[in-house]
């Protein structure tokens, strides 16, 4: 009881096999542009492909462990509020988007476990790979642009 069925996915090794197959044929061709076609693959894998959990930090203190999408995303719009939250908070900046609630009705009075900074943190290989998939996404971008002017 209480045990949800979930549904199939997919192994991580066929995304690592593919991105690294295309990685594999730019070298081999000696193509920039499938070089930069993989590295976008790897960065749309990590923001929302992925197979992971949401790691969004409860009230009781753990991290949720349902599953989820991509490291951008949470399993339910108030997780999802919070990982935006943390998403933003991680370059320093409050979330432009958030709305601010004067009173939420599924808060327990009495015991505040983690104020809304704590549960609002990305983990650190969370943070490092968004880092890293973010700056390949925008070199990316910047180096297809160049190429296509260039060319």
């Amino acid at each position: 009881m209480g045990r949800r069925r979930r549904r199939w996915r997919e192994p991580v090794y066929i995304w690592w096999g593919a991105i690294a197959v295309l990685m594999i044929a730019a070298v081999f061709f000696g193509a920039w542009r499938l070089a930069l076609l993989g590295v976008a693959a790897w960065c749309l894998y990590e923001f929302s492909l992925n197979p992971t959990v949401c790691r969004v930090m409860t009230r009781q203190g753990f991290a949720c462990h349902e599953p989820v999408r991509g490291r951008l995303f949470a399993c339910s719009a108030a997780h999802q509020r919070v990982k935006n939250d943390a998403v933003w908070r991680s370059f320093g900046l409050p979330n432009p988007f958030s709305r601010a609630t004067s009173h939420d009705p599924n808060r327990d009075t009495g015991v505040v476990v983690y104020s809304p900074a704590v549960r609002a943190r990305l983990a650190q290989n969370d943070r490092i790979v968004l880092t890293v998939a973010g700056v390949a996404s925008v070199l990316a971008i910047l180096v297809a642009v160049v190429g296509i002017v260039g060319s």
